[in-house]
């Protein structure tokens, strides 16, 4: 493993252990002291507090969770939604291929950014909306890689002699289109993580998704900009974790193979 893929894996575990340890070991993010509002960095509060007394660290903890349970739920739920539908348009080939396609092609018409807007505006503040705007805009890479992959799979002379002996969809499914998506598809989820994450933010930032008091790294940042000249430590804050999550993720979703020459 090269340098650089090591270093991605131990910062990504490291901001994982971050976010997922917080509940036992920081305080409360959400309890507020007024009489230190604006502390400096301590040994109590490694990070300061923000406006309204809050320990930063553990909003920071707690923007990470939401951030990455947002992205990681949707991410699953659309690389299952799109294989399935990738795998089944290309075994069939036919009218209910090119209506699913028709339908991807569609969502495709539209920026994703835009569909989460969108969905975003159905119930502002709600999880539900963002869950289902990602699901929406996410499921059809996956669908077109999976049609694609599986048409050249099915046409191969391994799979025409395994259903001339009598297999059945799941037993091609599982012996041979599984074995060669699996990999392509773990880079594709890598990818759907980071622009969930990048969406959510983006979401927090603009004041459409998440709303306070809960923490989320978009949130953070429009907290932190009205106080941005006299303490920019807390925009720095979150715009490090969101931009060390992205690098790492990235880094590992490119193969190995894929960069060599």
């Amino acid at each position: 493993m090269s340098p650089v893929r090591t270093l991605a894996w131990v910062t990504l575990a490291a901001l994982t252990a971050f976010a997922g340890l917080a509940p036992w070991t920081l305080p409360d993010p959400h309890a507020q002291d007024l009489s230190r509002t604006l502390q400096s960095p301590d040994l109590l509060y490694w990070l300061g507090t923000d406006t309204l007394g809050r320990n930063v660290m553990a909003r920071l903890a707690e923007a990470m969770r939401t951030s990455l349970s947002l992205a990681l739920v949707s991410a699953t739920a659309a690389a299952l939604i799109g294989c399935s539908l990738g795998i089944w348009a290309a075994w069939w080939r036919d009218w209910r291929s090119q209506a699913v396609q028709g339908v991807s092609d569609g969502v495709m018409a539209m920026p994703a950014l835009l569909w989460v807007l969108l969905l975003s505006t159905l119930a502002p503040g709600e999880k539900w909306p963002l869950y289902l705007g990602l699901i929406c805009t996410a499921w059809v890479e996956f669908f077109r890689t999976a049609r694609a992959s599986a048409a050249v799979i099915l046409s191969s002379p391994q799979v025409q002699s395994s259903r001339l002996l009598g297999f059945g969809p799941g037993y091609v499914v599982r012996h041979h289109i599984g074995p060669e998506l699996w990999p392509r598809m773990l880079t594709l989820c890598a990818f759907a993580v980071c622009n969930g994450v990048l969406a959510v933010a983006a979401m927090g930032f603009v004041g459409i998704g998440l709303r306070p008091p809960q923490a989320e790294l978009g949130l953070l940042m429009t907290e932190a900009l009205p106080h941005f000249d006299s303490d920019a430590r807390l925009l720095f804050a979150p715009v490090l974790v969101l931009l060390a999550f992205v690098l790492s993720l990235h880094t590992l979703a490119v193969r190995p193979d894929e960069t060599s020459p």
